[in-house]
């Protein structure tokens, strides 16, 4: 066990096993980076005790705190009497993190967590399961949020989370190449595949790249794909199966083409998060895709493209496409005895001073819309009008109960169409299988 240093009563913080920060927004983006600020404006009364539905509060998340949530937490215990929060850091691995939660919630009436951030991909599982409860729409500021971001956190109609960071991926550019050219930034994949031919290996340059090793990346990218050529995976929150379309075999296409054509290298196939994003930060890339992290640590001193950074919203077939919505959702576990508690710090850590500290702390994207109009923000964060727009035209993962499912199966599918070992066309056909014996199960 060990305490953040703060003033007043320290929060206990378990951490499982060593941290290292995350990015990924495959994986939900599960850092929480909030401070101490903003309490007064929850509208809760400091000497308030506990009463029916409050007491005490165990907080599960997963990957490096860097220090801001233990401050925060220092802060809402000193003024909740008998509403402490202990926190508790699961590994850093997604996978691993859903898995301890998961036993955790199983573990019923006996279990630790009132608290969970999860993954947005989760909370339809979750909520199917019973392991998270409903909550009243009436306790948070929904309206205020970006609205596709409230979808992340529904199920059958019914809100099972709150949302608290979300995120949308890029379409990252080496803008003084493209300068150079006198190309602008593309809109289509046309432009972006005739660029990544041209440009790019006549200054030494990789085309283009995402985040295509088997894992929860690779599915973002192929449901971006997917979605952006006007198709879709899964409907009816998962219990009918749509990809089996022309719109997946085109965009399934388009990926695998690069990686046919060369102007998507081989070494992308192994790629996530950070490996895509060090091989653009050394100069070696002229397109990524990937989370708005990526842009500031590109342009950030000892990159070697600083300066040299541009961003648009990713690409489709025939003008902008459509991004995954990434982030986390915050959820009350079913078993909590305190769900008045619960819902009072879920409301806490979406209002507004601690929002606009998950950005400007964080470089992470908050739920909250003004703050993507605020001047002094979108000075300190350029990309923060097209970080808006993409969010507003993304897209959910497939909702499905069996999620970790219907990932394996899209990973395993694409990657192979990617690789060569089947046609676009095969490879839809045969997810459509796969994901039609997921459904039946």
């Amino acid at each position: 066990m060990a305490s953040d240093p703060g003033k007043g009563a320290r929060v206990p913080v378990y951490r499982e096993e060593p941290m290292r920060w995350i990015h990924a927004a495959g994986r939900g983006l599960l850092v929480l980076i909030v401070v101490l600020t903003g309490y007064a404006a929850s509208g809760a009364s400091a000497d308030e005790g506990p009463g029916d539905g409050r007491g005490p509060l165990t907080l599960a998340t997963a990957g490096d705190l860097t220090g801001y949530l233990g401050s925060v937490l220092d802060g809402w215990n000193r003024t909740h009497p008998g509403e402490e929060v202990t926190l508790v850091e699961l590994p850093d691995s997604a996978d691993e993190t859903r898995a301890q939660m998961i036993t955790d919630l199983r573990a019923g009436e006996s279990g630790r967590f009132d608290v969970l951030n999860i993954d947005v991909s989760w909370t339809s599982e979750f909520a199917a399961a019973g392991w998270i409860r409903p909550l009243p729409r009436d306790r948070f500021p929904l309206d205020a949020f970006l609205p596709p971001v409230v979808g992340t956190a529904t199920y059958d109609d019914r809100l099972y989370a709150v949302p608290y960071v979300t995120n949308a991926g890029l379409l990252l550019y080496r803008e003084d190449v493209l300068d150079e050219a006198g190309v602008a930034p593309p809109r289509t994949w046309a432009e972006l595949e005739r660029a990544a031919k041209t440009l790019a290996p006549a200054r030494g340059l990789d085309g283009y790249a995402g985040q295509f090793l088997p894992y929860e990346g690779l599915t973002v990218n192929a449901a971006e794909a997917v979605y952006s050529a006007g198709g879709t995976i899964l409907g009816d929150e998962g219990e009918r199966v749509t990809v089996d379309s022309r719109a997946a075999r085109k965009g399934i296409g388009f990926l695998a083409r690069g990686v046919r054509e060369g102007w998507i290298p081989e070494e992308a196939l192994a790629y996530k998060e950070e490996e895509s994003k060090r091989a653009f930060q050394d100069g070696r890339l002229l397109f990524l895709r990937n989370w708005p992290y990526a842009y500031v640590a590109a342009s950030a001193p000892g990159s070697k493209v600083a300066g040299k950074v541009g961003a648009v919203p990713l690409p489709g077939p025939d003008g902008p496409g459509t991004s995954v919505l990434g982030g986390s959702n915050l959820a009350v576990s079913s078993h909590t005895e305190h769900p008045d508690s619960a819902a009072r710090l879920l409301a806490y850590l979406t209002g507004e001073r601690v929002q606009r500290q998950v950005l400007t702390r964080g470089a992470l994207p908050p739920v909250r819309a003004d703050l993507y109009d605020d001047p002094e923000l979108v000075r300190r964060f350029p990309y923060l009008p097209t970080l808006r727009e993409s969010v507003l035209a993304a897209a959910p993962r497939p909702k499905s109960p069996r999620y970790d499912q219907v990932s394996l199966a899209v990973q395993a599918v694409v990657h192979d169409a990617m690789s060569g070992r089947q046609t676009p066309e095969a490879a839809v056909r045969r997810l459509a299988e796969e994901l039609a014996a997921v459904s039946a199960r």
